[in-house]
């Protein structure tokens, strides 16, 4: 596993000269939403899989926790349903639910790879399959398990839907279409999506790079969401609350910049999970990577 510093990617689990080993959590699961999409104005925390078969441990460690369908004082069934919570080590959680039958009870010892459980509809599911969700307690942050779990082949690049330009008094300007905008503070929106390695899925990206007129002028990084005095926070040129960064949902605000007179070159850049190094380094001329310029008039 890795331990993420706000964006870049540190090597977590290292021992006797090696590396630990990291299984992908079941061996027919299809990711089919991903940690940072936008739900209802919300970022989900973690990856949500179809699968039909058991799913295993993704990494040694011990099951400190298991939760049947419903807890015993309550006729609710729990939004996560059956859950299973593996420690990694280190404050590192590995975070099971919405699955089937548990097949390991709570304080035993597993290896990476081992059943824990059986996919399943359970909790707010709505087809068989679990929810993997990563929490690191030491620097209390929820981890994209993309960073973690080994990727699946893929060479589909992300997709830009659309690129605004928001200003002060709320107004949009689509820079599909606009030619000319006026000197000022914008906010820059894009709405941009991963297809995975499945054509299907409409997955978040891993991160989003905006440039004008050549210099980087702000990113957003789908790599950890921590939580600081109740808020829940995300890496965009600094820690700042995800309400801000998804409240034009399902776009999400990448940064704010100031567009002064004359001509404007705007650059966005779209990558998705395996077009971002082990050391968190962008690539932006690898194929798993999307990107979109557009020429402004700032009057």
């Amino acid at each position: 596993m890795k331990r993420l510093f706000y964006g870049i990617l540190f090597p977590l689990f290292v021992a006797s000269g090696g590396v630990f080993a990291i299984e992908w959590p079941s061996k027919d699961a299809t990711l089919i939403s991903n940690f940072g999409e936008s739900y209802m104005g919300n970022p989900m925390l973690g990856d949500i899989f179809s699968a039909k078969d058991a799913l295993g441990a993704i990494e040694k460690g011990e099951i400190i926790f298991t939760r049947g369908v419903s807890a015993p004082a309550s006729r609710f069934t729990s939004p996560l349903g059956v859950t299973a919570v593996i420690d990694h080590g280190d404050g590192l959680l590995s975070i099971y639910s919405r699955a089937g039958k548990l097949l390991n009870g709570e304080r035993n010892q597993v290896n990476a790879g081992e059943t824990i459980a059986e996919a399943g509809t359970s909790g707010w599911s709505g087809e068989s399959g679990f929810r993997l969700s990563i929490f690191d307690r030491h620097d209390r942050r929820w981890v994209n398990p993309s960073f973690v779990i080994p990727g699946l082949p893929d060479t589909r690049p992300p997709s830009i839907r659309s690129v605004r330009l928001k200003g002060g008094d709320g107004r949009m300007f689509d820079l599909a279409s606009a030619r000319s905008v006026r000197q000022g503070s914008y906010a820059i929106i894009v709405h941009a999506v991963d297809p995975g390695a499945d054509s299907g899925t409409a997955l978040a990206p891993a991160r989003i790079i905006c440039s004008v007129n050549g210099v980087e002028t702000g990113a957003i990084a789908f790599d950890a969401f921590s939580a600081r005095d109740g808020v829940l926070m995300m890496f965009s040129n600094g820690l700042v609350p995800v309400f801000q960064i998804y409240s034009n949902a399902p776009a999400v605000e990448v940064c704010e910049v100031f567009l002064s007179r004359g001509r404007v070159t705007l650059e966005i850049i779209v990558q998705d999970a395996a077009a971002v190094t082990a050391s968190g380094v962008s690539q932006s001329n690898v194929s798993n990577s999307r990107r979109a310029v557009y020429s402004l008039s700032v009057e």
